[in-house]
């Protein structure tokens, strides 16, 4: 006998919209997360909230002019679409762009939600014009961060919670879908022992029972596979971006751990793209971690200069917040898994950003006193988050002068790779550049157009000046560590996020949306991703499913 209407696997981002409209539909769902109550929201309550949008207030008022058009080009050769399984990845991105462009901003804003005034340039590209990279400005960050891009869907459920249409279940793993003819009727699985850890952290796995759960439709939103770095290695693409790492830092929870995928799979979903990943090259060790392996994402402005473990200057379009998946695979290439930016404390101070929404206490507290203190009355020094980086993080190193500063990188790295009189004669060369407008150096070129948008001049990118001139120092060293985070394949589905099987054919009363689902259609990002997609696609396949006509 069925209990609900609909039952959804997994209270993340995807999840709780997924919910919400349901609810307002005046369906019955069940919700069963593996984790407990306080994990509500997943992935999403840690990220920096930024969300891809097009031709937005926000960017008509930063001089930006954008259109759909443009974002299309843009996607389209970020993506590289070259598979016959990416029929249904392109329909969603289509349709995302459409929404991007449209009904986006306005749904929001009219729930509530609200962005910081500044529209953020990730993801440059720094090639041809037709191939990878965002030529405008798009990355607007949610007011309050990755909280704030859940608190209206989570308090929309609330209210469906008291009307007695959600039922919210946690601990509450998920370990087999019940098919009965080729069609969906519930799900079946462990019930968990209880566990007051933090949010974020590992949680115990020791079962006390199990429960069965019957419904005419199920929605997998279980998130992907960045916690388990034994799947990510499984699915690495070895012939594309090089032998996968030994050693990594995690970007998400332990419980971001893909175990959903399989039984979606085993049910009758079919998995594309597996291959393709989103994982960043600027990742750092926690010095005060939360998760197992727990990393951070530098978010660099364009000045930092970066080398490879041996001291070799990379060349563009590996240059900070450029073009992730070629610098992925040049650090690759060298035969180390790590690399360095060097850069000066004026870099830092205007430049260094850490993803997160617990790295940037100012803009998740929703005040504005707290953003104009740390970000323009810091007295001189970096945001307080970056600060306590850069004096207790293993991988910073600080310094005087050059000396110093490879002494110390050598220090840290280990193997005395890094040669004083190599780094010196780089450096120079750049610093020789800076003396006046003129360069053809193509990193400084990159920072004097960043300098023509006046939201970078203001937060994100240092006037250009000397490294090696102590006036400017101290002179910084970061060790950069091969981050995981997101994947961009997953189980495919159709607009109405319906999972497709391996031949084809919608499978009944089976649905994905969020990043199991490689943020809709098994992979809409193709092998790039613009930044501000994936919560962005969390939402619009959360909503594409919530709202589907499949679900009874």
């Amino acid at each position: 006998m069925d209990q609900a209407d609909a039952i959804i696997v997994g209270g993340g981002l995807a999840g709780l919209v997924a919910a919400a409209e349901l609810g307002d539909r005046g369906k019955k769902v069940i919700l069963l997360d593996q984790e407990p109550e306080s994990f509500l929201g997943g992935q999403a309550f840690w990220s920096l909230g930024g969300l891809f949008m097009i031709d937005t207030p926000e960017q008509r008022r930063m001089g930006i002019r954008d259109s759909r058009a443009l974002a299309l080009n843009d996607w389209m050769g970020s993506a590289q679409f070259d598979r016959d399984e990416d029929a249904w990845p392109r329909k969603w991105a289509e349709a995302f762009l459409d929404f991007a462009a449209g009904e986006m901003r306005p749904w929001l804003h009219g729930m509530g939600m609200r962005w910081f005034p500044i529209v953020g340039w990730a993801e440059r590209g720094g090639s041809y014009a037709d191939g990878h990279g965002n030529s405008v400005p798009r990355f607007h960050i949610t007011w309050g961060t990755g909280p704030g891009s859940m608190e209206q869907f989570e308090r929309r459920v609330r209210e469906h919670v008291k009307a007695g249409l959600i039922d919210l279940r946690f601990r509450h793993q998920v370990d087999r879908i019940i098919m009965e003819n080729g069609a969906a009727k519930g799900v079946a699985g462990s019930l968990l022992a209880e566990d007051t850890a933090e949010r974020g952290q590992k949680t115990n796995r020791e079962v006390v029972g199990d429960f069965e759960v019957h419904a005419p439709s199920v929605i997998v939103t279980s998130g992907g596979i960045g916690g388990n770095f034994e799947m990510v290695r499984k699915v690495w693409p070895v012939d594309r971006l090089g032998r996968a790492p030994k050693e990594m830092v995690a970007g998400v929870p332990a419980h971001v751990d893909g175990r959903m995928i399989g039984i979606s799979e085993t049910a009758g979903g079919h998995v594309i793209n597996g291959d393709r990943m989103w994982h960043y090259t600027e990742g750092v060790k926690n010095w005060d971690p939360i998760w197992p392996s727990h990393g951070i994402r530098i978010l660099p402005g364009p000045s930092s200069m970066w080398f490879d473990a041996e001291g070799n200057r990379f060349a563009p379009p590996c240059m900070p917040g450029f073009d992730s998946m070629t610098t992925l695979r040049e650090i690759l290439k060298t035969g180390y898994e790590y690399s360095w930016f060097v850069l000066t404390q004026k870099v830092i101070e205007k430049e260094f950003a850490l993803s997160g929404s617990e790295q940037n206490p100012d803009l998740t507290s929703k005040s504005w006193m707290e953003v104009i203190k740390a970000r323009l009355l810091s007295g001189g020094g970096a945001p307080k988050p970056v600060e306590a980086f850069k004096e207790r993080g293993e991988d910073f190193v600080v310094a005087r002068n050059l000396g110093d500063l490879v002494r110390g990188m050598n220090q840290v790295a280990g193997g005395g790779l890094i040669s004083e009189e190599k780094l010196r004669s780089q450096i120079e060369a750049r610093d020789a550049q800076v003396d006046n407008p003129f360069t053809k150096d193509a990193q400084l070129m990159a920072v004097h157009a960043a300098r023509n948008y006046r939201g970078d001049r203001l937060i994100r990118t240092a006037k250009p000046h000397k490294f090696l001139d102590p006036a400017n120092g101290p002179l910084i060293a970061v060790k950069l560590n091969i981050l995981t985070r997101k994947t961009l394949g997953g189980l495919q589905t159709n607009l109405d996020s319906q999972m497709i099987g391996a031949d084809g054919a919608v499978v009944p009363g089976l649905f994905a949306a969020g990043e199991v689902a490689g943020f809709g259609g098994g992979g809409y990002h193709g092998y790039n991703a613009l930044e501000g997609t994936f919560l962005g696609g969390c939402i619009f396949s959360g909503r594409n499913a919530g709202r589907s006509d499949a679900i009874a």
